[in-house]
């Protein structure tokens, strides 16, 4: 049985995918990097939690689920409401502003709901480190943990990016409202100004922090993709790739379960607002100026944004892992062509049985104790059964069909969130469009 020992100190360089946990004999012989850098996770960690705070997403109490409620409906429903409602002009009744931004606030309003709703429970649920899947190999791994940074700082930069752009347009937008319709005295029209801003500014970060979340989420696994497809670039165990491939289906399968009420409300809300907005400018007899109308273009630029977001994410992810497929299918293809004149210890394609003990060192470099405990799906073969064991060729095969018939992705409710599902919405917004702006023209013209 001297044989049969795992040298695991001999093994090549795996991918993060497949680094063993360390041994809990090894624990005081982590590197001081690794663990710096776990540091620095968590770190990151704590600064998104602490922002994700800020914004009411924390609802680990019945006093924080209060206090997140009561700030959103106090900020993002009654104040807005009570200074259209309080602000008296002349030129209000004329450019329907009061009518137009009512209607507008309702619908950030039901898409700040949405998704504070969804995610602050995801985030009660599971908390900030399950919710992001960063703790599937406990922290032990220094590549990772340094892409997880990137990604995550990455993400708040995409934030900052598309938030920042529209509150400026909003800020500009309400200082040639107010320039344009003035009021009793200048510091009521500062107030008013600044209060629609705050009011504006908060309902649309909790929306599009909810989709940068999304967002963020996808893009960590998909490093595990990356990592994923540079394993198939040497050859390894069949069973290994299995064993990884169902793990990563299963935190898609998560991740989908987790969003699908998100993204089905926030798709229908989003629709929901822009069909309204159609219907309005369209079917407004007057004139619609920057004054009257100007609030629609920038809240649904931010609408818009975060559908594109989730959209981009859950494609990218998907698509990625259909692309497992065409990378395993090469894979194949090269090893079965090139088994002929490989200088190894083998047999030919016809048979294409390992000898035993390169079949034994095989297992020996791949795997470990600590391997998903791949060695209690896969027993180690004796001599007397290595003759009749499966062949190389045919597990490779069987891989390769197996991924065929397992793609993987986000799906909601079933339905895969690719280019084919992009295409259905793109075609059902055109015929929602067309349909309205049909009504409306006709509707007015006939007038």
């Amino acid at each position: 049985m001297a044989d049969l020992h795992i040298n695991t100190e001999e093994s090549p360089t795996q991918t993060p995918l497949l680094i063993p946990i360390q041994n809990h004999n090894h624990n005081h012989q982590v590197p001081q990097q690794e663990q710096n850098e776990e540091t620095q996770l968590d770190q990151t960690l704590k600064k998104l939690e602490t922002f994700l705070t800020l914004l009411g997403f924390n609802q680990s109490s019945w006093l924080s689920i209060a206090l997140s409620w009561i700030a959103f409906l106090l900020i993002g429903v009654v104040l807005p409401v009570v200074v259209l409602e309080q602000s008296k002009c002349s030129g209000c009744e004329l450019y329907q502003i009061k009518k137009f931004e009512l209607d507008i606030v309702a619908s950030q309003a039901c898409l700040a709901a949405v998704s504070l709703l969804c995610l602050s429970h995801n985030l009660r649920k599971y908390g900030i480190r399950r919710f992001l899947f960063v703790d599937r190999f406990n922290g032990k791994m220094a590549q990772l943990h340094d892409d997880y940074v990137k990604q995550i700082w990455g993400s708040l930069r995409l934030l900052i990016f598309w938030a920042l752009p529209c509150i400026i347009l909003k800020t500009v937008r309400e200082v040639i409202r107010i320039s344009y319709v003035p009021h009793e005295s200048w510091w009521l029209s500062v107030a008013i100004l600044l209060a629609l801003i705050l009011s504006w500014t908060y309902v649309s970060l909790i929306s599009l922090s909810a989709s940068v979340l999304f967002h963020l989420v996808c893009n960590l696994q998909v490093i595990h993709f990356n990592d994923y497809g540079k394993l198939l670039e040497r050859e390894s165990d069949v069973f290994v790739y299995i064993e990884e491939h169902i793990r990563l289906r299963y935190y898609l399968s998560k991740i989908s379960h987790r969003f699908r009420i998100y993204l089905l409300l926030e798709f229908l809300v989003v629709t929901a607002s822009q069909f309204l907005t159609l219907l309005q400018t369209t079917g407004y007899s007057g004139t619609i100026t920057l004054i009257n109308g100007g609030d629609f273009a920038v809240s649904t630029i931010v609408q818009v944004v975060g559908i594109i977001l989730c959209l981009h994410a859950a494609t990218k992810i998907s698509h990625r892992a259909q692309a497992i497929t065409s990378l395993a299918s090469r894979w194949h293809a090269l090893v079965t062509c090139s088994s002929a004149d490989s200088s190894q210890h083998r047999v030919s394609n016809n048979v294409g049985n390992m000898e035993p003990e390169n079949f034994l060192n095989y297992i020996d470099i791949n795997y470990s104790e600590s391997d998903l405990e791949s060695l209690d799906y896969v027993a180690i073969p004796t001599n007397s059964q290595l003759a009749s064991y499966m062949s190389s060729y045919h597990k490779r095969e069987a891989f390769v069909m197996y991924l065929q018939t397992n793609p993987g992705g986000i799906t909601i409710f079933g339905w895969t969130v690719d280019r084919a599902l992009l295409n259905t919405i793109f075609f059902i917004e055109l015929s929602l469009v067309t349909w309205v702006l049909g009504k409306t023209i006709v509707f007015t013209s006939s007038k």
